[in-house]
């Protein structure tokens, strides 16, 4: 009977030490899976880092002035009353250039023409889109308000003492891009010209343009 009672004591441990092991081995593979599921993660966020910091990363598009042209540019003194009849328009074609390599968006701005800090003119520029490594033209017409220019009161003595009429154009381009479609990145673009007009000639006479970025 003892030992019956043995073995069956025996029996019962080994089936014990049997049945404590089986968690174990199902663990293991779920710990296994849970470990390369991080590693792939990890591996797939170092990848997305050094894309978004090597090909992706974002460059700051450019506006330039191609070209600004007097299209008309009428002038008329009466000395009796007082009075100054003025018409000025201006063309303007402005590149702007996307050098990323995914596409650039433009928001809704615009282009204005001013006589010292005041605005004397206006157009707007609808918002658009320029593909990675693409440029798109843009050719504004900007027309004085005669109004608001004839009511500086120092136009006058302007005109009559340098013989010019000296104005301003700027532009300014507010758009984004967006890195590997998790990103965005906001960009804005200005240009500005300052140049003279002679009343003379009716030209252009003197025209100098500066640009500035910002990420």
């Amino acid at each position: 009977m003892a030992g019956a009672e043995e073995s069956k004591a025996h029996h019962n441990q080994i089936n014990d030490v049997h049945h404590s092991r089986k968690p174990k081995s199902k663990t293991r593979p779920i710990c296994i899976c849970l470990a390369l599921t991080g590693l792939i993660l990890l591996l797939i966020i170092i990848i997305i880092v050094i894309l978004a910091f090597t090909v992706f990363k974002p460059k700051r598009p450019t506006t330039t002035i191609n070209s600004l042209t007097l299209q008309a540019f009428n002038f008329k003194l009466n000395p009796l009353p007082l009075e100054i009849h003025l018409n000025v328009t201006l063309d303007v074609n402005i590149l702007v250039k996307n050098p990323n390599k995914v596409a650039f968006r433009y928001t809704n701005t615009s282009a204005s023409l001013k006589f010292k800090d005041q605005v004397i003119g206006n157009v707007p520029i609808p918002p658009g889109k320029i593909k990675r490594d693409g440029s798109t033209p843009l050719n504004l017409t900007l027309t004085v308000m005669a109004d608001r220019l004839l009511a500086d009161p120092d136009l006058y003595s302007v005109l009559l003492g340098s013989g010019s009429l000296p104005l301003s154009t700027s532009t300014r381009i507010k758009g984004r891009v967006r890195i590997l479609k998790l990103f965005n990145v906001h960009v804005v673009s200005d240009s500005a010209c300052d140049l003279k007009i002679s009343v003379q000639s009716r030209s252009i006479e003197q025209q100098t343009c500066q640009y500035k970025t910002k990420v």
